[in-house]
Formats: structure tokens, sequence, C-alpha cells
């Protein structure tokens, strides 16, 4: 058995623009977890996590600490305040985007399954996205890293010797 403690961790901080952003502790690869993922996630005031997603081949669950925002999810939005979990199951029902619409922050863990490959499906820009070597969160290094849009989809035989 291996363990962590989250204040013996130090933040990773992602910063994508005015809106997008969190700081993340990687709860479970810090004590050496492989099959199991955990992070806990910290959103300021007016910020969002991932961009809408689903996974293919991932299941995930939400678990909120303190603070208060709004889970964007496949049948609309709903608010999300602390004790709340959700249960994102692998599938286009999974699809979600946390955001962080209150004056406070948002602190919540992020729990999934760490199975690769994996294929992530990304509705609002009709992207598609494929990993392998190291499942989404995980530690490794990749072999396969790569996000398309759907419509440069080519057909199976194209540039294929015959």
């Amino acid at each position: 058995m291996d363990r962590v403690n989250a204040d013996d961790l130090d933040w990773e901080e992602t910063d994508r623009g005015e809106s997008v952003g969190w700081r993340r502790k990687k709860l479970a690869a810090a004590a050496g977890g492989e099959d199991l993922g955990c992070s806990l996630y910290e959103l300021s005031a007016g910020k969002r996590a991932w961009p809408y997603h689903y996974h293919a081949g991932n299941a995930e669950a939400l678990y909120v600490l303190s603070g208060e925002g709004t889970l964007r999810h496949a049948d609309g939005a709903s608010p999300l305040c602390p004790g709340d979990y959700v249960s994102l199951p692998a599938g286009e029902d999974g699809a979600h985007r946390v955001v962080n619409d209150s004056e406070g922050a948002l602190r919540y863990l992020a729990v999934s399954t760490m199975r690769e490959p994996e294929v992530l499906v990304y509705p609002d820009s009709d992207k598609v996205g494929a990993m392998a070597g190291a499942a989404p969160g995980g530690e490794n290094e990749r072999d396969v890293d790569a996000y398309f849009r759907r419509g440069d989809a080519v057909d199976y035989w194209e540039g294929e010797e015959e």
C-alpha cells in the first residue's frame, strides 16, 4: 500500500487564457496508482476545466469537496455543490465539463479508470483524440497522442498499396 497526503504535493497549474484554467494534484499517480486515477482539482472563480468531452473507454466520477459550480453534461447542465458525487460512464452519456460560475474557489476530486488505448470525443469542436501508451492523466510517455477533426478522416485504404 502506498499513501500520499495532498498537502505534501505541489499544485500543477494549467492556464489556457481568460476562462480556462485549473490547479491539479495527481493523488493516485503520487501514490503509485495505476488502474484507478484520482486528482484533486481547484478552479478559481470564473474558470472552466477541460473542454466538453467524453471518453470511449474510461469512466470518470466527480466528488465536490468545497465551493459551487456547474456541470455541463449530456442532458444539459446541473449545479454542483459540496457533497455532490457524479458518475460519468464511458461513452456519449458521460460527456462533461466543469465550470466554476461562482465567486469562490471550487474544489473537487476527479476519479477515473486508467484504461488505454483511449479515444476521446469533443462534440463542440467535432474532434476526436486517440492515445496509447498512457491513459488520460497517466504518467508514462505515449506512443500515440493525436487529435483530429472528424472531417479529416480518410478511407481505410487511402494511401495503402494494393
